[in-house]
């Protein structure tokens, strides 16, 4: 009887091999996308890209590799980026583990209580028994992997895990041009500090010399009011210039999570830019930036989960075994007493309310979903390499023409002082108006240097440097 039930089972375990011969899941291939033009007017066919370069290479500042080091140590964001690694790489584990029988320990007493009517009583008497069974046994349980079912949501399980690694390189590359632009605008506020407090002594000694010339009758009262105006032009924004300073490291301090303070920094003029910005080819952003090898993963997972979702369509077989001691009298637990039962079945879905057809459709729209999702956010980061790309060379055109406004501003402020002074050619109006200019071309020139210094982190981080 026994040599006939496990010819049985071995007859289902056979089926099922044979059934996964024919599994209804699909292999997964990368998806293809349109890369093809992502980079507007660059047709560069060199695939060295700054992207390769690691970040302690592409500062020379190294006040400015300190912090950025310190906010990858410390930063809340990455930290928590690094969880979500651990809890994905949790559920991968537990996919794993899927295909392995379980397996556990079990006790437990029956009290029976039956009534029996003999044939020989007087009718209306019932004979009562109790009955106390004890049982302590292993039980074992296991799902064949028919239809892939299994397979799929081991691969899903993959699939999330490598999206929440890429989430937390996306979170590095940004963490780092977050650092490096709050840096480069705090030196750069510095800078415009400087020039402002600079124009304000220039100024006072203005109005000194405006007051001289009224007292030599050179120029009226109208004059040396405008010029004490001119004067409290420039001191009103120091507040608003200190504030933004104080606002920005605080900022900074936030994404090294620590407490709002000052932050030691180098000066504006300290700092040296790439030269060399090659920007490699295209398609090589499937590779380097983390939120797209991200999107993928994502459609990766979907694709899995609609493999997942056809397997609910077809039958799934498990084999259950049972083996311990049991015993009607505790005494003679140990005697006589070992059971063993292994059952193999077929569960077949007949009719459960169209949630299996539900389950596919949803899983399919989803994949698109993710598909979309995917070749969007590859759209997106040649954009972003575009736009940054065009800044830097905007900031580094500007740079040539600002030089020579200052220079001429210069000349222009010192030419209408000496009139003043000298002459009645001009008047204070003239020389307000070429110290006024200057001093916007110079706060100017500090900006196109903070563009061009943000444009080329900005484009580090749109070609996936930084996780390197």
């Amino acid at each position: 009887m026994t040599h006939k039930y496990n010819k049985q089972v071995l007859g289902l375990l056979v089926a099922a091999s044979l059934f996964s011969a024919c599994s209804v899941t699909k292999t997964y291939k990368s998806p293809e996308v349109k890369t093809e033009g992502l980079y507007r007017d660059q047709n560069s066919a060199d695939s060295v890209s700054l992207a390769d370069m690691p970040w302690q290479s592409l500062f020379a500042d190294e006040k400015l590799k300190a912090l950025i080091q310190k906010g990858l140590d410390q930063n809340v964001d990455l930290k928590n980026a690094i969880q979500n690694i651990a809890q994905a790489q949790a559920t991968l584990k537990q996919s794993k583990l899927a295909y392995i029988p379980t397996l556990s320990a079990n006790a437990d007493y029956t009290r029976t209580k039956s009534s029996l009517s003999a044939l020989n009583f007087p009718a209306g008497i019932n004979i009562n028994t109790l009955t106390n069974t004890y049982r302590l046994y292993l039980s074992t349980s296991w799902e064949a992997d028919i239809w892939g079912k299994l397979s799929s949501t081991k691969r899903a399980a993959l699939a999330s895990y490598l999206g929440t690694d890429a989430a937390r390189k996306a979170v590095q590359t940004q963490l780092i041009a977050d650092i490096s632009n709050n840096y480069f605008t705090l030196i750069s506020l510095d800078k415009q500090l400087t020039i402002t407090e600079e124009t304000l002594k220039n100024r006072r000694s203005s109005v000194e010399t405006i007051k001289e010339l009224k007292e030599g009758a050179v120029v009226t009262g109208a004059a040396v009011v405008q010029s004490e105006a001119n004067l409290y032009a420039a001191e009103v924004t120091i507040p608003d210039l200190k504030q933004s300073i104080r606002e920005t490291e605080n900022a900074l301090s936030i994404l090294l999570a620590q407490a709002p303070g000052p932050i030691d920094r180098n000066t504006l003029d300290s700092q040296v830019v790439p030269v060399n910005l090659s920007i490699g080819l295209p398609s090589q952003l499937l590779h380097n930036r983390p939120d797209v090898a991200q999107a993928e993963f994502a459609f990766r997972n979907s694709f899995e989960n609609t493999n997942l979702a056809r397997t609910y369509f077809y039958p799934s077989l498990t084999l259950t075994a049972n083996g311990g001691l049991s015993t009607l009298q505790l005494k003679n637990f140990f005697d006589q007493s070992i059971f063993y039962s292994l059952v193999g079945g077929l569960t077949q879905p007949i009719f459960n309310q169209g949630i299996n057809k539900a389950r596919l459709t949803t899983a399919q729209s989803q994949q698109i979903q993710a598909m979309n999702t995917y070749q969007q956010t590859l759209l997106v980061a040649g954009q972003e390499v575009s736009n940054s790309l065009f800044d830097y060379q905007s900031a580094a055109a500007k740079q040539a023409s600002r030089a020579k406004q200052i220079e001429a501003l210069i000349k222009a402020v010192d030419y209408t002082q000496e009139l003043l002074r000298f002459s009645s050619a001009t008047n204070y109006t003239d020389v307000l108006t070429s110290e006024q200019s200057l001093l916007a071309a110079q706060l100017s020139a500090v900006s196109d240097q903070q563009q061009k210094l943000q444009a080329v982190v900005n484009l580090y981080r749109a070609l996936g440097g930084g996780w390197k």
